[in-house]
């Protein structure tokens, strides 16, 4: 039985955010085993991204985590022990491109549309539909763009937003992991 006190403590919110790219075979039940390898360290995953790779047997997973650098990496050492992890690597001082994307729909009365076109065209936030009452915007960018344009249109009111969560990649192909022998095994005749 777990009582409370066992639990570790949450994390606080001063506390920095980890980049994790985890490449895993394209297998059923890897996401849930990777979640629950964080959560049961009682910390929460932020954003949490899973797509095909280049490789249609792989899938990269991209998620934030606030916790320390060394938690950071006590986790990735027990994710690179799953037998589905390829990889598994802490893109945080990585020299790698990030992205988000998100839809925001924004209160636009009549009155105040053309400012706020205007302010959505520095960030270069795209009109994915307008209605007489609202635009909805798409913006892509990293996570401070995305946060400085929804810092400029929350006095107009946001209506509703989704977030995909960051991607990160890393600029260089010669950080790639070496191959592991038992998936490279597994592969030939």
């Amino acid at each position: 039985m777990t009582t409370l006190a066992s639990q570790p403590p949450p994390p606080k919110a001063e506390q920095p955010t980890r980049t994790l790219s985890v490449v895993v075979e394209n297998r059923f039940g890897v996401l849930s085993r990777i979640a629950g390898l964080i959560s049961a360290r009682g910390y929460n995953i932020e954003s949490l991204t899973v797509a095909g790779s280049s490789d249609a047997a792989l899938s990269r997973i991209t998620m934030v985590v606030r916790c320390e650098s060394e938690l950071a990496q006590q986790m990735l050492k027990q994710m690179n022990k799953l037998v589905d992890v390829v990889t598994a690597v802490d893109l945080s001082d990585a020299n790698c491109v990030e992205r988000e994307l998100v839809l925001v729909r924004v209160r636009a009365p009549q009155e105040k549309r053309a400012t706020l076109l205007t302010e959505a065209e520095i960030f270069r936030a795209r009109v994915v539909t307008a209605t007489p009452d609202n635009y909805v915007f798409e913006v892509t960018g990293d996570t401070g763009k995305v946060e400085a344009f929804l810092d400029v249109v929350r006095p107009y009111g946001i209506e509703d937003m989704v977030r995909t969560g960051k991607v990160a990649l890393q600029r260089n192909s010669t950080a790639k992991a070496p191959p592991r022998e038992d998936i490279a095994l597994s592969a030939k005749p």
